[in-house]
């Protein structure tokens, strides 16, 4: 008998994955309408294939690969579906939209290498230009044309159709966009179809097809086999000028980058949240495209001591719930400190100050090599000055004050200076100056901190 692993699970391969997803997918009854496009789309690409090499007209290549594009659409398609179905999981927290933003990030990128690839080979055909057969090539125009518009109108696909609305205009759409306007004044019942701007892929289905009857149509008057090219490079340039677009709004979205129509209403929010009770700052916002109209973001809210912070996290909540629907807010109180009484730590010994303590006097061996003119050192050869002052205080010895105070609060402070008197009756004069001139040195507990001057003045 074989080994019994309890906990080990079942290791799938890639394709395994592959197919149990989409058999969820296929499980659905919505998805079988894509699936049924789809396996239309590749019978449809398969006979215009055939059909541009028979004919060798690099311009109906050009528009085959808008209907690849088309299946590249309805993968698209699948793939919010997809979507929709699956939960958040642990690995994937905030869910599984941004697959679909790759999908259509992807799909546009692919279109537009294949328009470089055409501009690529049409640069080759004008140095020797091949004849053209138009046998099957205006039949490949409208097979490709009904199909593509067919697929258009009749799926709704969300991703992409969210991203035709939000992405900036093409070049090929602000051109329509004018001649709708000189159409829409002549006529204005046409206003509903061609304002504000026109589907991009409907409108670059129609040009297209308008390219290739028109090369069709100067190939079989005037045998100018040159126009096939020329469709095609027009027929490449408005594909990347279409695509292009949607490539980068959705590469912004893929950098969780903030969208720009939003900035102002995160702003408003963010003031009207700063006035609310209890809030004292709002800081560390970020807010990003998770999806297609989807929005995410984090911020961090600084409240008072004193407030409630489930009141204060539902109204936060609710402000910025309106525009982010994915929002984590964190909530913390002020962290103010109270003052003390000092902003340094107090020795040990100075709460256990004896009755005699010494109060030392500042070092002044360092001024011996002062000049007492300048203020700067002095060299020891240099001749003594001319006129020399005997400054006060020099070669003196600590003081030894006798505390004779009370101690009210029993921590051994002593509160207010020695009167002047009791310190010129102790005797305690400067050498040289004579008993008539005292020094006072009446300090508090802290040396150097409190005291007076010689004359009695307070000394800050």
């Amino acid at each position: 008998k074989g080994t019994i692993h309890l906990f080990r699970k079942s290791q799938r391969s890639l394709v395994g994955k592959l197919t149990h997803e989409f058999r969820l997918v296929a499980a659905d009854r919505r998805s079988w309408k894509i699936l049924l496009f789809g396996a239309i789309n590749l019978i449809c690409i398969g006979f215009l294939l055939m059909w541009c090499s028979s004919t060798n007209s690099i311009a109906l290549t050009a528009y085959t690969y808008l209907t690849i594009f088309d299946l590249f659409s309805l993968i698209t398609c699948l793939i919010s579906y997809w979507v929709m179905m699956k939960k958040p999981s642990p690995v994937y927290s905030f869910g599984f939209e941004r697959f679909e933003v790759l999908a259509v990030f992807a799909s546009t990128v692919l279109a537009q290498l294949g328009a470089l690839f055409i501009l690529k080979e049409s640069a080759e055909r004008f140095l020797e230009q091949p004849e053209i057969h138009t046998g099957r090539l205006l039949v490949g125009t409208f097979v490709a044309l009904f199909f593509n518009l067919f697929t258009m109108l009749s799926i709704r696909n969300k991703p992409f159709a969210y991203v035709s609305e939000a992405a900036s205009t093409s070049w090929l759409q602000e051109h329509v966009a004018d001649l709708s306007r000189s159409i829409c004044g002549i006529i204005p019942g046409l206003s509903s179809i061609f304002l504000p701007r026109m589907n991009p892929f409907v409108l670059i289905d129609i040009a297209g097809a308008l390219a290739l009857c028109i090369t069709y149509m100067l190939i079989e008057i005037n045998n100018y086999f040159a126009v096939d090219t020329a469709s095609a490079i027009a027929i490449a340039l408005m594909t990347f000028g279409t695509m292009y677009p949607m490539s980068v709004y959705s590469g912004k979205v893929l950098l969780q980058t903030t969208p720009p129509h939003v900035i102002g209403q995160l702003d408003k929010l963010l003031r009207e949240v700063s006035t609310l009770d209890g809030v004292l700052e709002v800081r560390n916002e970020h807010f990003w495209t998770l999806g297609f109209g989807t929005l995410a973001g984090s911020v961090h809210v600084r409240i008072r001591r004193d407030a409630n912070e489930q009141m204060v996290l539902a109204h936060v909540t609710n402000r910025l719930y309106t525009l982010v629907s994915t929002l984590t807010v964190q909530i913390f109180k002020d962290d103010w400190i109270r003052p003390t009484l000092s902003s340094v730590p107090i020795a040990n010994n100075i709460l256990n100050l004896s009755d005699h303590h010494i109060i030392p006097m500042p070092s002044l061996k360092a001024a011996d090599n002062l000049n007492p003119v300048t203020s700067t050192p002095a060299k020891p050869s240099s001749p003594p000055p001319e006129f020399s002052f005997n400054t006060p205080g020099k070669n003196v010895s600590p003081v030894i004050l006798l505390n004779t105070q009370t101690k009210p609060y029993g921590l051994g402070f002593n509160h207010g200076s020695a009167p002047y008197s009791s310190v010129l009756n102790q005797g305690l004069g400067i050498p040289g100056m004579g008993a008539a001139q005292g020094f006072r040195t009446g300090f508090a507990n802290v040396p150097s901190r409190y005291g007076t001057n010689a004359r009695g003045q307070p000394r800050p």
